[in-house]
């Protein structure tokens, strides 16, 4: 085959291909190009179709609402217990028996455990057997006394053979006010060997196993006893936040603190403002503050970090609006108006607090007012809009899951 022959096969095999491209990439404009019958800016499907952007902007739109909203102040808090006790054995000897379970929660004066109480009941023998020998003595000295006061009387014997012996009684009645003690302290001690509680609680996971050697006062705990119920949160507010907040506590009025989790989807607990500081952390600009909640649930743990809403007042009629409508700009916070005309208005706004879903329009909005709240990418002041209302959409979809596509054939004419 010539040279020649080739380059024009070549030549005619591009122009196919590019032949080809043009005429899918014309059948893809045609199919795409909307029809009369079809809405200028939504196919089936939501998606918008070539020319979409030429009319109407499609946007959803929300009424201006009027209610009470509730005002909070937001901060981190830990969870702290309001008693925290090491239990620790007070006498030494072998831990012969443990009475509780890891977890589990005891009230003041359960048995957690016991000593080997042998040693301390001899000791309490001997202390009840040298009281016993020294009482016997002091009532024999008792009785000679009386003899040596009746022949004193007689003149019989010196006064000082009868002061000898009164010296004698009362130092009986010492010995015998030292025995009496002794016999308290190994009674004392054998009531020891019975750990019990010193507070209600919840237990925690035991340090020492059956048959360890304790020592008085060891270091190492027998276990934890941590008071649950109530329990307390501390947290911090900047001084910026202050004021309201302190007026309501000195009044003795009731502020009312929630507790959630870290990703503030889980509400553990509701409590009150129980004490505030008396001086402000210079380094930090903060408060610190305590609030008390029952803990009826156990949701809160000792040491867990929270997230803090401390309801500070409620507006009872607030101007409220999504916080997804509210833009900001160079001329601060805006937001568009839905007019009659459908045609949207910019409305620059003053705003007050809001808890993330809601905000507070103090200026600028009247309540039953339409604003945007999706679709203000494309909107300029006077932009017209046609209303989607995506429920009305989905209630479509649902009666019509499966729209087939009109074919080639059945699509009008170009």
């Amino acid at each position: 085959m010539s040279e020649a022959t080739t380059s024009s096969a070549g030549s005619v095999r591009r122009w196919l291909i590019i032949g080809s491209v043009v005429v899918a990439i014309a059948l893809l404009l045609w199919w795409l190009w909307p029809t009369t019958a079809e809405a200028p800016s939504q196919r089936a499907g939501g998606r918008p179709a070539f020319g979409a952007f030429g009319g109407p902007t499609p946007v959803r739109v929300a009424p201006v609402q009027q209610g009470p909203f509730e005002v909070y102040a937001k901060a981190l808090g830990t969870v702290t217990p309001l008693n925290t006790v090491n239990v620790r054995s007070r006498v030494a000897g072998e831990l012969v028996e443990i009475r509780f379970d890891e977890g589990q929660r005891v009230k003041a004066g359960d048995l957690l455990a016991v000593i080997d109480p042998r040693a301390y009941e001899v000791a309490l023998q001997q202390a009840e057997g040298t009281l016993q020998q020294n009482r016997a003595l002091l009532q024999n000295a008792q009785v000679d006394l009386d003899r040596y006061r009746g022949l004193f009387a007689d003149d019989s014997i010196a006064k000082q053979t009868l002061d000898t012996q009164q010296a004698l009684v009362n130092q009986y009645k010492g010995t015998l006010a030292a025995n009496q003690a002794a016999v308290n302290e190994a009674k004392l001690n054998l009531q020891f060997t019975q750990i019990r509680a010193p507070i209600d609680g919840r237990v925690g996971l035991r340090q020492l196993d059956q048959g360890n050697l304790v020592a008085a006062n060891d270091t190492t705990p027998l276990v934890v006893i941590t008071q649950t119920q109530p329990m307390a949160i501390s947290f911090t507010l900047p001084e910026s936040e202050l004021p309201p907040v302190i007026a309501r506590f000195r009044r003795s009025e009731e502020l009312s603190v929630q507790a959630w989790d870290r990703g503030e989807r889980i509400l553990l607990g509701e409590g009150v403002l129980e004490s505030v500081d008396n001086l402000i952390d210079t380094t930090t600009g903060t408060l610190k503050m305590k609030a008390r909640f029952d803990n009826e649930d156990e949701l809160l743990i000792p040491n867990q970090f929270v997230n803090v809403r401390l309801r500070v007042e409620t507006l009872p009629d607030a101007v409220l609006i999504p916080s997804a409508a509210l833009q900001f700009g160079s001329r601060g916070n805006y937001a568009y108006v839905v007019g009659e005309d459908s045609k949207v208005e910019l409305r620059v706004l003053e705003v007050g607090p809001s808890n993330g879903d809601q905000t507070v329009v103090t200026s600028g909005l009247s309540v039953g007012e339409r604003i945007v709240m999706e679709g203000t990418d494309r909107l300029r002041d006077g932009s017209e809009v046609e209303v989607v209302d995506r429920q009305k959409l989905a209630e479509e979809a649902a009666e019509n899951p499966k729209v087939e596509p009109q074919s080639a054939k059945e699509r009008p004419a170009r």
